[in-house]
């Protein structure tokens, strides 16, 4: 068992599940409320990644984290390091890949708060983000706790992005999916098959965790 990639995945999930809800809570809240037209654009561009192969979105974030790339350029001249092949580069990577499995959940929850209650709240005097932060953060806590726990997930189980950016460096890169590559590559398949079934029995956890959120939300609300 590789812990040192089962580390550094579980580091980078966090950091990217921290992210993933500081930018999409409000990148969320505005997809449902906004009364743009254009709207759909950015809704698009969010769920890009979804339809997207890794290695295609791993290709063009290299592109611009790359030292001649607008991203990487400013990085450079900010910190006199580079993007590509590091923790700081596959940490950016994360949040653009598992930008969709945090923005949807959350999203469609705060599109099924009941406007009534939000519009009552505006008629009591109370301001938009007191609202937002007393009625609508509450009701919609189950989806943004999707969102979260199906962002960790999903960058734990990260491949042809992580290949692409970071690269297969022991301590900087190397996370658990791309452990298991290398253990297969090295036909060690007893070590594959334990951080695959650990894998899996995570995957499963998860998954089951979500289903049982959903469930308590329809027992709360069966009408919406």
């Amino acid at each position: 068992m590789d812990w040192q990639a089962i580390a550094l995945s579980l580091r980078l999930a966090a950091a990217t599940t921290a992210i993933l809800l500081a930018v999409g809570i409000p990148l969320a809240y505005w997809i449902v409320y906004s009364r743009r037209r254009w709207k759909f654009l950015v809704e698009a561009i969010v769920a890009l990644p979804l339809v997207l192969p890794p290695t295609v979105l791993g290709f063009y974030i290299l592109l611009a984290i790359g030292p001649r790339g607008p991203i990487g350029a400013v990085y450079a001249r900010l910190t006199g390091g580079l993007l590509p092949f590091s923790f700081a580069g596959l940490l950016l990577a994360s949040v653009l890949y598992s930008l969709p499995f945090t923005v949807q959940p959350m999203a469609a929850a705060f599109g099924a708060v009941d406007r009534k209650l939000i519009e009552a709240s505006w008629c009591l005097g109370v301001s938009r983000a007191a609202t937002f932060r007393r009625v609508v953060m509450p009701l919609a806590r189950a989806g943004i706790a999707t969102g979260a726990i199906l962002s960790f997930a999903h960058t734990i189980g990260e491949f042809g992005v992580v290949l692409m950016v970071g690269g297969n460096i022991a301590g900087v890169t190397r996370t658990v999916s791309i452990s298991i590559y290398d253990q297969v590559q090295a036909l060690d398949y007893t070590a594959a098959w334990h951080t695959s079934a650990l894998l899996l029995g995570f995957s499963f956890a998860v998954l089951a965790l979500v289903y049982a959120l959903q469930r308590r939300v329809w027992a709360i609300w069966p009408s919406s």
